[in-house]
């Protein structure tokens, strides 16, 4: 039987048949889910808070807490969209705002602009330029430096876990 789950701050409903993850309600709606790991709860690009119904959801597995935990903007309602089967009504989900960092060279290409929303890192969350802000090479040649930036070879190292 098909479950209705509510996306804030949106304010739309959608179906979702049991045991769904909410990775595809959030496909379905066409919002931007960058699914870096692929859907295996490694990445935080489809993190979402779930602000009703945390109890009509699976439990939350040992990887997705393991993700959760390296996520700076984790809230105790926070979840994974993908590792998130419905199981019950009323849920109710926010999708945080900010655009998750696909790669070094979706940054490069906005250098010199102020950025329209947060731009996110796609492991961590972590805002890496605000709001407002400009985005200048010297965020590019900060990325380029730091070691946790690697999203490939961070995911090749960790899917054993």
């Amino acid at each position: 039987m098909a479950k209705i789950v509510r996306l804030e701050p949106i304010a739309q409903e959608s179906a979702i048949e049991t045991n769904g993850n909410l990775l595809s309600v959030l496909l379905n709606k066409d919002l931007d889910v960058l699914k870096e790991c692929g859907g295996r709860g490694m990445c935080a690009t489809c993190h979402i808070y779930v602000n009703q119904g945390m109890t009509s959801l699976t439990p939350i597995n040992r990887r997705e807490q393991r993700t959760l935990e390296v996520i700076t903007s984790c809230k105790p309602n926070s979840r994974l969209a993908c590792q998130s089967r419905v199981i019950g009504d009323g849920v109710v989900v926010e999708v945080p705002p900010g655009m998750y960092v696909n790669s070094l060279q979706d940054i490069e290409a906005l250098i010199g602009r102020r950025a329209d929303q947060d731009l996110l890192h796609p492991i961590t969350g972590e805002v890496l330029v605000e709001t407002g802000k400009l985005i200048t090479r010297s965020v590019l040649k900060q990325l380029e430096d730091t070691t946790s930036f690697k999203v490939g070879a961070y995911f090749q190292q960790s899917t054993d876990y």
